[in-house]
């Protein structure tokens, strides 16, 4: 799907046009075979590097061609299974041309939504340069609000372990530590393209364009810190959690084996008396109240291993 997009000069109002017209923008969202051949043909913009912009594996990278430069970052989109949100990359591909700035993506992302609906101030479609690097700020910041729900649900996640510790609770951490894999991935990838953009002298610099620019890296580097952080407190969280578990079982095992020779203490009693041998050779056979003091002493005998398994600590 094809929509242009264009704010003229003195007007700040984005009106949504018919056909591409030039110092416009042109968002292509999961587009057809034939867009792509168009746009091909029309802009002189390679078929591989458009596809590569609808690639979920393609990395992020920066390539200045005669007719076009080609910058491709890696963004965050929330994907939904099994009613509940996850979150993963995807590769956006940007476009400049002489006249035109098109970006490519499989999904419709808020980063671009912003600019359709007026969130993005001093945006203005002729400012080719400011343009890419706000896209390129708005993708930064919308990492670190995708970092922070993650650290949300990461504590609610924790607060239901401490309680219950659930398979499916467990795997949920699993998920979204995968999260935070993807976003160090991408992240690493998009920092490579912010630097060689700095130095890159295809595009034209303003003063405030390579102020922006310095914003986009800060905000990118202080989304990798993030992070890191995450990451490495969901690790030591599942890890804590996996020594709890282990240790809760260690412990039920040490009771029921404990329980368990209790019980045999009585059991092997009694199976001495039951054995078919002459009564004469067995204490208390013949007195008539043999069965409660053998009751007795079988009882005094698991006391006696209570005690001691007590002392032990294996009760």
């Amino acid at each position: 799907m094809l929509r242009v997009f264009k704010n003229y000069e003195g007007h700040k109002e984005l009106e949504e046009l018919n056909q591409i017209e030039r110092e416009s923008w042109v968002m292509v969202t999961n587009p057809t075979v034939s867009e792509l051949s168009d746009i091909s043909e029309k802009y002189q913009i390679d078929m591989a590097d458009l596809k590569a912009a609808l690639d979920p594996e393609e990395r992020s990278r920066l390539e200045n061609e005669d007719d076009y430069t080609m910058i491709l970052v890696n963004i965050p989109v929330v994907e939904e299974e099994d009613g509940k949100k996850w979150y993963e990359t995807i590769p956006l591909g940007i476009f400049i041309t002489n006249k035109i700035v098109f970006t490519v993506c499989l999904e419709e992302t808020n980063i671009l939504k912003q600019f359709i609906d007026g969130l993005v101030p001093n945006f203005y479609t002729y400012m080719k340069t400011r343009f890419v690097y706000q896209i390129l700020y708005n993708n930064a910041t919308l990492f670190l609000y995708y970092l922070r729900v993650i650290e949300q649900r990461a504590n609610q996640v924790e607060e239901i372990l401490h309680e219950t510790a659930k398979n499916s609770d467990l795997i949920q951490l699993y998920n979204l530590e995968k999260c935070l894999v993807y976003f160090t991935t991408s992240l690493k990838s998009n920092e490579v393209v912010l630097e060689k953009l700095r130095k890159h002298i295809g595009l034209r610099h303003y003063e405030e364009d390579q102020e922006l620019l310095e914003d986009v890296i800060i905000e990118n580097k202080q989304a990798m810190e993030m992070t890191y952080i995450y990451h490495n407190i969901l690790r030591s969280t599942m890890s804590l959690f996996g020594s709890i578990i282990d240790n809760n079982l260690n412990q039920v095992m040490k009771f029921l084996a404990a329980v368990t020779i209790i019980v045999e203490l009585p059991t092997m009693i009694s199976g001495f008396y039951g054995m078919n041998v002459n009564t004469k050779g067995m204490p208390f056979a013949t007195n008539s109240c043999g069965f409660l003091i053998i009751a007795f002493c079988s009882l005094i005998v698991c006391l006696i291993a209570v005690f001691i398994l007590k002392k032990k600590d294996l009760l």
